[in-house]
């Protein structure tokens, strides 16, 4: 499916889950549906399952959005007290659009926490009390992190019928009735070989072919490109190789202190989502990344770059790109903001030092070219994630590798078949409306949320209010 037929169906009004390989284009296709909506008055509600897949979408954890912060399980009284929070109340009532990125990091169990929070609040019945949901994600990526178990307990919970690790083991997901998008295009990868090898990973038919084409990228550390990224799969590992990289260099520290303002726990889920770290330490040749986008600077999360000097007055970073391009690096926002004003904020540098970070960071980016230690690899998908940041093969110098590095989940690769499946079903169902139709129910879509619009297509069009035409399902009312 292309961006386009995945951007009308969801104008359309239809729950989705949004699909893909890496470098696909789902994060530009969301950007686009957001600003439709905002163009016609309507705020949707911009979540995602990690604080750093959060600070990447500019919103915030899909906890915090729901209340339910860090709790395994929902009992009755528990919901009701979430219910009863006024600011979570509010929030959950003015949604007609919620955004969930990075779904593969959620959890069944969470994943049905907020539909009972959205129902209760709604006082609808429908899965999530009738807010058009959109999941966002890739499933092949990193899984949850379950970091305790439920535990055995005569209180029934919420959550009793659940046993699955993935958002889609929920018989939420089935209730939902997500019309599945998989995006198709390739906008990252322009190297065939390699995006014939990452494919083979994700279908389980990684061979010795591939596997050759792998070790001829094999290096020793000590030949490891100074500038190149290095990828980790355990932060103490980063931290060793940043700090001991950056006490080599000669000259003087520059040390640039993160500022905050807001409630603290809204502050500590923007550092925890941040990829500026809250103390910055930079040296003149220190290799560093840009953590946010500007395009207007020429920079977008996941550039690279060398320290060329700090600016006389301000000591402001001119940072020098890989392609030669001088910028001098100025603070920026880090925000939560609802309903147009700020709630908490962050200001730092968008820097970090890029000598190293782990595979779990460097979800989300791409790069040029870097380093990798494959060989602590512990998580499926771990390997994939890290190699799928790349453009291409020859951007890859690879330490070493382990059995699990290029192994996914097993129930995944059965489940991405019925997505596909699935898909090519949607867009055969698309494909059947005029444009004509496309247009007059996405103009109702919009008028049933509160949103504007030129003129009351609903007189022009002779849709019924409480009818969803041409098969796809009952159109949710206003609220």
């Amino acid at each position: 499916m292309t961006q386009k037929q995945a951007l009308d169906i969801l104008k359309m009004g239809h729950n989705v889950f949004l699909t893909g390989e890496p470098g696909s284009g789902k994060t530009h296709t969301i950007n686009e549906y957001v600003a439709y909506l905002r163009r016609h008055g309507i705020e949707p509600a911009i979540t995602a399952s990690t604080g750093i897949s959060a600070t990447h979408i500019g919103g915030m954890t899909i906890h915090s959005w729901s209340g339910i912060g860090i709790k395994n399980a929902l009992d009755s009284r528990e919901l009701k007290r979430i219910a009863l929070s006024k600011y979570i109340s509010k929030r959950v009532k003015r949604a007609k659009v919620l955004i969930i990125d990075e779904v593969s990091m959620l959890s069944s169990q969470t994943f049905s926490m907020v539909d009972a929070v959205c129902r209760e609040i709604k006082k609808n019945s429908d899965p999530f009390g009738g807010i058009q949901i959109v999941l966002v994600g890739d499933f092949f990526q990193l899984p949850p992190i379950i970091k305790t178990q439920l535990k055995n307990d005569t209180q029934k919970t919420l959550l009793s019928e659940l046993s699955g690790l993935f958002a889609y083991d929920s018989p939420l997901w089935r209730r939902a009735k997500l019309s599945v998008c998989y995006l198709t295009e390739q906008h990252r990868q322009d190297d065939s070989n390699f995006l014939e090898l990452l494919s083979a990973i994700r279908r389980n038919n990684f061979n010795d072919s591939h596997l050759r084409h792998i070790e001829t990228r094999k290096i020793a550390y000590d030949s490891a490109p100074k500038t190149a990224p290095k990828l980790f799969s355990y932060n103490v590992d980063v931290d060793h190789v940043n700090n001991e990289i950056l006490d080599t260099l000669k000259g003087e520290s520059k040390v640039f202190t993160m500022f905050s303002q807001g409630p603290e726990p809204l502050v500590l889920m923007l550092k925890k989502g941040c990829l500026s770290p809250n103390t910055l330490c930079l040296k003149s040749g220190a290799a560093v990344m840009f953590t946010k986008n500007n395009a207007k600077e020429g920079f977008v999360n996941g550039t690279l770059g060398i320290v060329e000097k700090f600016a006389e007055h301000t000591q402001e970073p001119i940072i020098k790109t890989r392609n030669g391009r001088m910028i001098k690096t100025q603070t920026m926002d880090w925000t939560i903001e609802e309903n147009g004003k700020v709630r908490a904020r962050i200001t730092q540098l968008p820097l970090r030092l890029a000598w190293a970070i782990t595979v779990h960071k460097s979800q989300g980016m791409s790069l040029d070219e870097a380093t990798m230690d494959l060989g602590n690899v512990f998580e499926f998908g771990q390997g994939y994630v890290a190699l799928s940041r790349l453009r291409r093969l020859s951007g890859l110098h690879l330490l070493g590798f382990n059995d699990h590095a290029f192994k996914v989940h097993p129930e995944v690769l059965k489940k991405d078949v019925e997505f596909q499946e699935q898909s090519v079903k949607a867009k055969a169902d698309f494909s059947s409306i005029i444009k004509d139709d496309v247009k007059k129910i996405s103009e109702q879509f919009i008028i049933l949320c509160g949103g504007k619009i030129q003129e009351n297509v609903l007189e022009k069009s002779g849709i019924k209010k409480n009818s969803w035409p041409f098969g796809f399902g009952k159109i949710r009312q206003k609220h």
